[in-house]
């Protein structure tokens, strides 16, 4: 029997007062990846750096919310801190392809209108995040690539990098070893760094958001699910909001995130018991199938939780009812 690491208590719905009288509410969900993460090879030093960025990204993404911000905004402010913390595999820390280099890949997705916008292979925007949100805002499309994608960033705006700001010597030292000891991707990394958020704001408007440098070692133009709308990222208005982290391939097979939320779109139950058990249904056909990874949801109702079938997912949420916490491990 797949065994799932999830948390109900993950998942909070309002007191009957609250309720009642119709309260304005929001909620935040982060992640900075999930995978084979060991608490016994966790430094006390490096367990602090890892909950401190975490916390940061939190605290951006929960003061939009509370000042009455859109779930949009949240979710960009809170992965933007992501991206530039090279402890997390998304913009600056990205890991390194076969050729030795750093291409980014990023997804945006607002529930209002199911409006979209995803870029892959890009190598000069400093926040991914943002141009993903610039083709869904200043585009006619939903998904650009590489060298075009970088011509339409040319004209927005957008703060740019050279190279050496992405590239990290950790990140490299996976990607030599890689090579060395002809490892995969799997066995050099341990665990998938992608990150994301997920938002409801007090309009009762859901909002999705992950970013990404992909797979260490990634040949011949490999885009995993990070940037595929449905597969990494999906926010409905009507269900839910979605962001993934884990092994790409799977995650497009599943469709995990837009199958999620068409699941809880027509499910009857609205009560926080159902969203957890059809998050884990989902995440246990990625299981059957092979792939590894994590989700964090949120729900029209407040509802916020996650799902992953690994030792670990770094995460946190907040919440209007006064809940903030981060977490690493599976029994936090």
């Amino acid at each position: 029997m797949i065994r799932l690491f999830v948390a109900a208590a993950f998942a909070f719905s309002l007191p009957a007062h609250a309720q009642e009288s119709a309260e304005p509410r929001w909620s935040i969900a982060i992640h900075g990846g999930a995978g084979t993460l060991d608490p016994d090879k966790m430094t006390p030093e490096r367990r602090a750096a890892y909950e401190a960025a975490l916390q940061n990204a939190l605290d951006a993404g929960k003061a939009v919310l509370a000042g009455g911000g859109s779930a949009m905004d949240a979710v960009k402010a809170a992965i933007i801190p992501l991206e530039d913390d090279p402890l997390f595999n998304a913009g600056r820390g990205s890991v390194f392809t076969w050729d030795g280099t750093n291409e980014l890949d990023a997804s945006i997705m607002d529930g209002r209108d199911r409006s979209a916008g995803a870029v892959t292979g890009v190598t000069t925007i400093k926040n991914p995040i943002l141009l993903a949100d610039k083709v869904r805002t200043d585009s006619p499309h939903v998904f650009l690539m590489g060298e075009g994608a970088e011509e339409f960033a040319s004209g927005q705006g957008l703060e740019t990098a050279p190279p050496e700001w992405f590239a990290t010597e950790p990140r490299r030292e996976s990607l030599e070893r890689m090579k060395a000891d002809r490892l995969s991707a799997f066995d050099v990394d341990h665990k998938f760094g992608t990150v994301g958020a997920v938002a409801l704001d007090m309009e009762g408007n859901l909002a999705a958001g992950t970013s990404t440098g992909g797979m260490t070692g990634k040949r011949w133009g490999r885009i995993g699910d990070a940037p595929v709308i449905g597969a990494g990222t999906y926010a409905d208005n009507r269900s839910c909001a979605v962001s993934a982290t884990g092994w790409g391939e799977y995650f497009i097979r599943v469709g995990v995130a837009q199958e999620i939320c068409t699941r809880l779109r027509v499910s009857d139950d609205a009560t926080g018991g159902g969203d957890q058990n059809i998050a884990d249904a989902v995440m246990a056909e990625v299981k059957e199938l092979g792939g590894d990874g994590g989700i964090i949801l949120v729900t029209p109702e407040g509802n916020a939780l996650y799902s992953f079938n690994t030792t670990g997912m770094y995460r946190g949420r907040a919440t209007s009812e006064g809940v903030d916490e981060v977490a690493i491990f599976a029994a936090e």
